[in-house]
């Protein structure tokens, strides 16, 4: 296992780099410029200067070089800045926004909490509904449990997460009494600081509206793959052998199919999290989450092509990694798996 995880990871190196010539490439060849909204006022040296402050004299292959570098580089300080809460350092990085004129992994380090709290709790609550869900449907095929499960599954996946955000929003922040405890912003504030338990009830109940959007479309999606290897596991010879030497119901179904089961599951929800990135862009939107997915948005009606590169690649490295992990958790769910 060793040996194939090494393996895995020289392969996601060239991947990795291709992609982020593919990506630089393309946005490249996009139409724009930084200097486009200058006032024309403004003397011709000294756009001149500011392209180059901005790194746009360069050639190339060098700005792709510093873009790169600047991905997997950010300087310690501006990490333990933002850690302990204390102003982010003047860092110089190699990558410049041209809409903020700053560093662009500076912003993505600041946006980046947002997203993992919406983006990492909306899918950790999606796997404790959709699993349950899909091993007792497929457990009771038929039933009217499975029945309305698969109808709210398809419903969850089908409906777009804009128009499920904007339901929920009318439903418990617009005609729910604000006086209510159960009341739930509609707009998600990203200023709060948690420093009581009143504070931290707040945080809950803004948290509650994008988290169950998100979390519904997953579940969604998960249930209906765990209902279906479940099924196909139920009627294989291994089972019935194990009810014959007298084994438990409980552990028949917990213990032989459930792990069988989870083997096939376990890739839609590896590559299910950069689908969920993207998910987020627009459940970003509607909520006003200011993490990656309202910077990336605002970064393409900027045409801050820097910031868009940068986001995009995140997304791609997501991809890469969670495909390693997906292959990894085979061969310790299955012993019959080996790479090595």
């Amino acid at each position: 296992m060793l040996n194939f995880t090494l393996r895995r990871l020289l392969i996601a190196v060239p991947t990795l780099l291709a992609s982020a010539v593919v990506i630089f490439g393309l946005l490249q060849l996009a139409p724009g410029d930084p200097m486009a909204n200058v006032p024309l006022t403004v003397p011709p040296e000294v756009k001149q200067r500011m392209r180059e402050a901005l790194g746009l004299g360069e050639p190339i292959h060098i700005q792709f070089w510093k873009w790169l570098v600047q991905f997997f580089w950010i300087e310690p300080q501006v990490l333990i800045d933002h850690v302990f809460g204390t102003s982010l350092s003047e860092g110089k990085l190699r990558v410049i926004s041209w809409q903020t004129r700053s560093p662009v992994m500076d912003i993505v380090v600041q946006r980046l909490p947002q997203t993992l709290w919406v983006v990492g709790t909306s899918y950790a609550v999606g796997i404790l509904i959709a699993l349950p869900i899909g091993i007792y449907s497929a457990y009771r095929q038929y039933s009217v449990f499975d029945q309305a499960g698969t109808f709210i599954s398809m419903v969850g996946y089908s409906v777009p997460t804009f128009f499920t955000g904007v339901l929920l929003i009318v439903i418990f922040s617009v005609n729910m009494p604000r006086e209510s405890f159960f009341w739930f912003p509609s707009i998600y504030d990203t200023t709060h600081v948690v420093d009581s338990w009143s504070a931290f009830g707040f945080q809950v109940r803004q948290m509650f509206l994008p988290v169950m959007v998100l979390a519904l479309y997953n579940a969604a999606q998960i249930s209906r793959f765990m209902r279906a290897s479940m099924l196909d596991n139920l009627n294989q010879d291994y089972v019935r052998t194990a009810r014959a030497k007298g084994a438990g119901e409980r552990v028949v179904v917990l213990v032989h199919v459930l792990r069988n089961s989870l083997i096939p599951v376990v890739t839609v929800i590896a590559l299910g999290v950069p689908q969920v990135f993207g998910g987020a862009i627009i459940t970003e939107q509607v909520f006003k989450v200011n993490g990656l997915g309202h910077l990336l948005i605002g970064a393409i009606e900027a045409n801050d092509l820097p910031m868009v590169q940068t986001l995009t690649f995140i997304f791609a490295v997501l991809i890469v990694l969670f495909n390693l992990i997906a292959d990894v958790l085979y061969g310790i769910l299955d012993p019959r798996i080996r790479y090595d």
